[in-house]
C-alpha cells in the first residue's frame, strides 16, 4: 500500500511498483487516518508511508499500524536522509526508511527488501540513525532471548550491526547463505522482533555490536 497525500507523487509510486510482477498495490492513502483504516482492510505486506500529511501524519499512522498488524512491515518515505522523521518512525515500528529521490529500481528493490524481513536504510547513515534511537541507558536490563543466542548467532548479529547482507555474512563467517538465513530466523525469534533493523537496535542498545 502507498500512502501519500501528493497525487501526483503517489500515482509515481505506484506506476513504478505495479511494473514489477512481484509487487502488487493494493491500496492508497492520502492521510495516516486513511492509511489506517485501509490497511487492516487490505493488510498489506508492506506500506510505503509518508511522513508530513495535511489529513493526519505518517509517524502516528505507523504507530497504530504496528500495534494493530505486527506482520505488516512500513516503510517510512523521506526527502531526506536524516530527517528527524525516520527517528520518530522506527521508534514508532517502521522496518526502514526510504529516501523520495530514490531510483525506481531502488524504490522496487527496497519493498521487496522489506517485504523480506531486510532492514531498509542506508548505510552510510545507520549509525547516526540508531545514535538516535538506541541510546542505552546505565540500567539498562537485559532484553529478553538475548542471553538464549548461541555464540554463532551473536557473530551473525554483530555482522547484521555492520549492515552486511546474508551472502556477506556468508563470506565473512565462512558460511552457507542458507545457514546465515537460518540463524538470522532464530534471532529474530529469540529476541522478539520482526526483522533485522529491530535486531540491530537491541544489538546496539546492549553494545553488541
Amino acid at each position: 500500500m502507498v500512502a501519500d497525500d501528493h497525487e501526483l507523487l503517489r500515482a509515481g509510486l505506484v506506476t513504478v511498483l505495479s511494473s514489477d510482477g512481484r509487487i502488487e498495490v493494493v491500496a492508497e492513502a492520502e492521510d495516516g487516518p486513511t492509511a489506517v483504516l485501509l490497511a487492516t482492510r487490505h493488510r498489506p505486506e508492506v506500506v510505503l508511508m509518508d511522513v508530513e500529511m495535511p489529513g493526519g501524519d505518517g509517524i502516528t499512522a505507523t504507530r497504530e499500524i504496528h500495534a494493530t498488524l505486527p506482520e505488516t512491515r512500513v516503510l517510512i518515505l523521506t526527502m531526506f536522509d536524516l530527517d528527524d522523521y525516520v527517528v520518530d518512525g522506527l521508534r514508532a515500528g517502521a522496518s526502514g526508511f526510504l529516501l523520495k529521490t530514490t531510483e525506481p529500481q531502488g524504490l522496487v528493490q527496497a519493498v521487496l527488501a522489506c517485504a523480506a524481513g531486510q532492514a531498509t536504510v542506508g548505510l552510510t547513515v545507520l549509525d547516526r540513525l540508531l545514535d538516535g534511537v538506541a541510546v542505552r541507558p546505565r540500567d539498562l536490563k537485559p532484553h529478553p532471548g538475548l542471553t538464549d543466542l548461541t555464540e554463532r548467532e551473536r557473530d551473525v548479529l554483530r555482522a547484521m550491526t555492520c549492515g552486511l547482507s546474508n551472502a556477506e555474512i556468508g563470506d565473512a563467517l565462512f558460511l552457507a547463505e542458507s545457514t546465515v538465513k537460518s540463524h538470522v530466523a532464530h534471532i529474530l525469534a529469540k529476541l522478539g522482533v520482526r526483522d533485522r533493523l529491530q535486531a540491530v537496535v537491541v544489538a546496539h542498545h546492549h553494545d553488541l555490536g
